[in-house]
């Protein structure tokens, strides 16, 4: 994976990638380390989570459809395809307020990282697609490592068949350029 990175940021330095995949599978692990290494900007899809209030039964019900796609293109793709700063407010789902604003500068690579970023309602800007998969045992040990056994429930019930239907729905597995696996010892 990692050579393949080098040569797309070879032959193009403001590479955008996209690092979409299972909850827990590790994308938010894997962009960071990118990031150190290759010194990638991140775009958080979390931050486009839909606000309460264009959270109805309609929208909810297509895959994918929790996302604020329409928010996404307007503040990052079109930026990107023209070759200029942006920012956004990232969205805190805890609260269903915007938050803290996030700026980035033109000419160092982005990825994309997060769970519906191949959306087909989000322009394919990308030189790079990865999908991160997992195990259904590791990921549910790592979810309840990670967000207790609480939402463990929620993510079981709610979360990761949400998830499922956007990946079978579009087909995001077969339109990536990269499939890997976690593996957890």
């Amino acid at each position: 994976m990692f050579d393949k990175i080098k040569e797309t940021l070879e032959s193009k330095p403001c590479a955008v990638i996209a690092v979409d995949g299972m909850c827990a599978s590790g994308k938010t692990t894997l962009t960071s380390l990118l990031s150190e290494e290759f010194g990638f900007e991140i775009v958080h899809m979390d931050d486009f989570f839909l606000p309460f209030d264009m959270r109805t039964e309609k929208r909810l019900s297509q895959p994918g459809g929790n996302i604020h796609y329409e928010r996404f293109v307007e503040e990052v793709i079109i930026p990107l395809k023209e070759n200029r700063d942006f920012e956004y407010n990232v969205f805190d789902c805890s609260s269903g307020k915007y938050g803290k604003k996030r700026k980035f500068h033109y000419g160092r690579p982005v990825i994309i990282e997060g769970s519906y970023s191949l959306h087909p309602e989000i322009p394919d800007i990308y030189d790079l697609k990865i999908f991160l998969q997992i195990s259904s045992e590791a990921q549910l040990e790592r979810i309840k490592k990670r967000n207790g056994d609480q939402a463990l429930e929620v993510f079981k019930e709610k979360w990761i068949p949400f998830e499922n239907n956007y990946f079978d729905a579009f087909g995001i597995r077969e339109k990536c350029d990269i499939i890997t696996e976690v593996k957890i010892k």
